[in-house]
């Protein structure tokens, strides 16, 4: 059995603007991917699908919008940052809140994969791409 080629990024360019990136499909064209191509969920349960598919879309935004930053773990002085959501009672549903930095302990409410390298990118990635993500965190009927 051949091996996958693993997904390439364009080459990096330091004059790369992240806000180019508007949709699933802006960050598949960044990383050279078939944004038609998602991953097979039929054998997960239905309720569970959307989540996978949208979970899949976000790790492919970051990629793209953090322009080949990968984050290093063991390196605690290294900020890492992420969009902050909550879900409000008042009947607006999910919102976005601000971006947090990854500093001090060892707790994490997002996928090690979900991180970049600025508050900024992590602010434009909450408000641009906030439905894939409420789509990912929620359980909608």
């Amino acid at each position: 059995m051949a091996a996958k080629k693993t997904p390439k990024m364009k080459s990096a360019d330091s004059s790369f603007d992240y806000k180019s990136i508007k949709s699933f499909e802006d960050a598949c064209m960044k990383i050279e991917l078939d944004p038609e191509a998602l991953p097979e969920v039929s054998m997960i349960p239905e309720e569970f699908r959307k989540a996978i598919i949208n979970c899949y879309k976000l790790y492919i935004i970051f990629k793209a919008i953090n322009n080949g930053w990968i984050p290093d773990w063991n390196n605690w002085k290294q900020y890492k940052y992420f969009p902050w959501f909550r879900v409000l009672s008042s009947g607006s549903g999910f919102g976005f809140s601000s971006s947090l930095c990854d500093f001090v302990g060892t707790i994490t409410g997002v996928g090690s994969r979900l991180c970049t390298d600025t508050s900024e990118k992590a602010l434009y990635i909450g408000q641009q791409f906030g439905e894939e993500y409420a789509e990912f965190f929620l359980i909608r009927n």
